[in-house]
């Protein structure tokens, strides 16, 4: 499967690195895809990598997974003209300045607001609850992190339930892309205990059936 990254960042690159080693074909999109930094990202499967314009990669792509900040989120995605129905993962948490509080929720979330501003994508929330360790590795003891997912489209929630049973964890559907709401204002509680609480990034959420 084609899939374009938006971000760099910590999560977008172990998200690259992560599916380039399950067998997807990575192009990491980016407004200075000749960038040091992206070329360093490339190398690592120089064979399944590359990195181009946002909107170059977002054409091709089967996937985009939305790995930068949300406060770019509006800017990034207007600028691509059809994502021509695209699954778009939105990893995004609306975090406030200091990092303490949600700038968005009950009503309203980031990924309803991405999907409004990529209107020619299939939106889903993913990743917004898991730290970078967990995504590097999701093994605990035995058991594997949980990975909440929602959305509108199902087929979309397919793929994107496959991607995380290739990356090691359980995937959960939460439901309509509404109910990102929820899963943001539960990623910023696992904030609060790995930075405030001192868990830090090795520990996850995980759900329980008997």
């Amino acid at each position: 499967m084609k899939i374009a990254i938006i971000g760099s960042g910590n999560v977008g690159s172990v998200l690259g690195r992560r599916l380039a080693q399950a067998g997807h074909t990575i192009c990491f999109a980016s407004r200075t895809p000749t960038s040091s930094k992206l070329a360093a990202l490339v190398a690592t499967a120089p064979d399944r990598c590359s990195a181009a314009l946002v909107g170059e990669a977002a054409q091709s792509a089967e996937v985009v997974i939305y790995a930068a900040p949300y406060d770019q989120a509006e800017s990034i995605l207007s600028s691509v003209v059809d994502f021509h129905g695209s699954v778009l993962i939105d990893c995004t948490n609306p975090l406030n300045a200091t990092f303490d509080g949600l700038q968005l929720g009950h009503t309203e979330s980031a990924g309803e607001r991405l999907a409004q501003w990529a209107p020619t994508a299939r939106v889903v929330k993913a990743f917004n609850t898991t730290s970078v360790a967990t995504m590097a590795d999701p093994q605990y003891n035995g058991h594997v992190a949980t990975q909440f997912y929602c959305g509108d489209d199902a087929i979309a929630k397919q793929t994107v339930a496959d991607l995380i049973k290739q990356l090691g964890m359980e995937p959960v559907d939460a439901g309509p892309l509404r109910n990102a709401r929820y899963l943001e204002a539960t990623a910023m509680l696992y904030i609060h205990l790995a930075i405030r609480g001192g868990w830090g990034g090795n520990c996850a959420l995980k759900m329980l059936k008997r």
